[in-house]
C-alpha cells in the first residue's frame, strides 16, 4: 500500500508520521455503509440532526487547543489563527443547528384549484474533497448543513491533514453521529473517481485548484452528479482613499499574512490611488523587511511561518522569480530562507511592482506572502484592473468616501464584495465565486439548497379533474 498522507512539519521537514491510503475493499465498505446510513439518518427527525451537529460545534471548541497544534504541525498554521478558525468552525455548525429546520420548511405555493407546497428532500450520500490551508473550516463548512439536511458524507481531506482529518471522524462520532453518516477516507486519486461515478454517491463538493475543479466537475457531470466548486481567487484590494497610506498599508499587510498569504480571498492584488501608492509601499517594504522566521505557535507579531509544503514553498518562489524576470520590481524578499531550527519551508515576504500585462504574474495567483500592488489614477481604472482577471472570488474597496466605495463594489465582478473591510466572515454569509473561481455557494441559508431534492406536492381541492390537462381529455 502506499503512503500517499503524511504529517511533514512544514518548520522543520521532519516526517512525523504516515499513514496508509484505503484498499479499494475500504473504499468500498465506506461507500456501502455511507448508503446504508442514509436510509435511517433521511428519516431521522431534523431536531435530532440537529442536537447532534450543535454537540458537535460543542467539541470543536472544547478540543481547540489540541486541533489548532495539529494544524500547527501538519501545514504550519499560526496558533492563534488555527484558534480562531477552529472557534469559527463552532460557529457554523451551531448555526445550521440553530436554523436549519426552520429553513427546511415546507413552502406554500399558490396555486388554483387546490393546495401544493414545495419540499426539500436531502439527496444521499456526498463526496467532499477537501484542502490543506483550512482543514477544519472548510470541512465545516460543507458538512454542517448536510448533516442537518440528512445527507451522509464521505470526506477525502488533503494528504498533508491526516491527523486533523481523523480527529474530526473521532469527534463527529463522540458528538452522536451514526456509524456510516460521517466517514473519514484516505482515498487515492484514482478511488475519488470511483466514489463520484459510484450510484450511491449523489453530489461533489470540492475545494482547490483550478485543475483539481475541472477535472472533478468533469467526472461529476459525466455522472449527472451535483457538484459544488470553490477554486482560486486573485482578490483585488482597491484603496481610492484614505486618512493615512501607511496605515492603510500596514492593515493591508497584516491582511495578507493571515495564515502565511495561503488564502484564496486573499488580497493578492493590491490597487492604490497615486497619491497613496508611493507611501503605501514604502511602508509595505519596511514591514515586510522587518519580518522574521519562526515557530508558527509563537504569537509575536513580526515573525512569519511555514508554507504548508516544499513544493508551496518552491513554487512561489519560481513565480516571483519569473515576474522579475519579466520585468517586475521585487522590492524585497521573494526567497527560500532557513527557519530557525535551519530547516521548513519558509519563503521571506515579498513586495512587487510594476507587473504589466505581459507579466506572468499579472493572471497568476501567487499562494503566499507576496504583495502585488498596482498605481492607478481613478476609481474607473481600478475597477476595470480590477475585473481584469480570470478569477471573481472576492474584493475589497476602502474610501473615506462611502457612497464612493459602495458604487465600486457593485462593479466587482466577484461573489463577494466588501467595503471598508477586507473580508466579511460569518456563519450567515454565503460563500463562493464566480468566472473560474467556481461555481456553487457554502454558509448561510444558500448552503442548504445545493443538495437538496425540490419536490412539489400538489393537494385538489375541487371536485373536478382540473390542471393543465383538464381541457384536453
Amino acid at each position: 500500500m502506499s503512503k500517499g498522507y503524511a504529517v511533514t512539519n512544514p518548520a522543520t521537514n521532519e516526517v512525523v508520521e504516515t499513514f496508509d491510503t484505503f484498499t479499494d475493499e475500504q473504499i468500498q465498505d465506506a461507500l456501502a455503509k455511507s448508503h446504508e446510513a442514509f436510509q435511517t439518518w433521511r428519516k431521522t427527525p431534523i431536531d435530532e440532526r440537529a442536537k447532534i451537529v450543535s454537540r458537535a460545534a460543542e467539541l470543536f471548541k472544547e478540543r481547540k487547543g489540541e486541533l489548532a497544534k495539529i494544524e500547527a504541525q501538519e501545514m504550519g498554521k499560526a496558533t492563534p489563527e488555527g484558534e480562531w478558525e477552529i472557534n469559527f468552525s463552532g460557529d457554523i455548525l451551531q448555526f445550521y443547528a440553530d436554523n436549519a429546520a426552520e429553513h427546511n420548511k415546507d413552502k406554500p405555493v399558490d396555486v388554483p384549484g387546490g393546495k401544493a407546497v414545495v419540499r426539500r428532500l436531502p439527496v444521499g450520500s456526498l463526496l467532499g474533497i477537501m484542502p490543506w490551508n483550512f482543514p477544519v473550516y472548510q470541512v465545516a463548512r460543507f458538512v454542517a448543513p448536510n448533516l442537518v439536511l440528512g445527507n451522509t458524507i464521505l470526506l477525502k481531506h488533503a494528504e498533508i491533514n491526516p491527523q486533523v482529518a481523523q480527529l474530526l471522524e473521532e469527534l463527529f462520532t463522540e458528538a452522536g453521529l451514526p456509524e456510516g453518516v460521517y466517514q473519514n477516507v484516505f482515498a487515492t486519486h484514482d478511488q475519488i473517481s470511483t466514489i463520484i461515478a459510484d450510484p450511491r454517491v449523489q453530489g461533489v463538493s470540492l475545494t482547490g485548484s483550478e485543475r483539481a475543479g475541472a477535472t472533478v466537475a468533469e467526472q461529476a457531470g459525466r455522472h449527472l452528479k451535483k457538484v459544488v466548486l470553490e477554486l482560486g481567487g486573485s482578490d483585488p484590494y482597491i484603496v481610492l482613499s484614505a486618512p493615512d497610506a501607511r496605515a492603510a498599508a500596514r492593515d493591508a499587510l497584516a491582511t495578507r499574512m493571515g495564515n502565511w498569504g495561503q488564502a484564496c480571498n486573499s488580497n493578492k492584488r493590491m490597487i492604490v490611488m497615486e497619491d497613496l501608492y508611493d507611501d503605501f509601499v514604502d511602508e509595505l517594504v519596511q514591514r515586510s523587511s522587518a519580518m522574521k522566521p519562526g515557530d508558527p505557535t509563537s504569537r509575536d507579531a513580526d515573525v512569519y511561518g511555514p508554507l504548508s509544503s516544499e513544493s508551496a514553498a518552491d513554487g512561489l518562489t519560481e513565480q516571483i522569480a519569473a515576474a522579475k524576470e519579466a520585468g517586475a520590481t521585487v522590492h524585497v524578499g521573494g526567497e527560500r530562507v532557513s527557519g530557525p531550527e535551519g530547516e521548513g519551508f519558509y519563503v521571506s515576504p515579498a513586495v512587487i511592482t510594476d507587473v504589466d500585462q505581459e507579466n506572468p504574474a499579472y493572471t497568476q495567483e501567487l499562494f503566499g506572502m507576496a504583495s502585488v500592488v498596482y498605481k492607478v489614477s481613478s476609481a474607473e481604472e481600478a475597477v476595470a484592473l480590477a475585473n481584469d482577471s480570470q478569477y471573481g472570488l472576492g474584493g475589497a474597496v476602502f474610501s473615506t468616501d462611502l457612497d464612493e466605495a459602495k458604487r465600486v463594489a457593485d462593479q466587482l465582478e466577484v461573489g463577494m464584495a466588501n467595503v471598508n473591510l477586507a473580508s466579511a466572515a460569518g456563519a450567515n454569509l454565503p460563500f463562493g465565486g464566480v468566472k473560474r473561481s467556481g461555481f456553487g455557494r457554502e454558509l448561510g441559508p444558500t448552503g442548504l439548497g445545493e443538495y437538496v431534492e425540490h419536490k412539489h406536492i400538489y393537494q385538489n381541492t375541487e371536485p373536478a379533474v382540473t390542471g393543465w390537462f383538464a381541457d384536453r381529455r
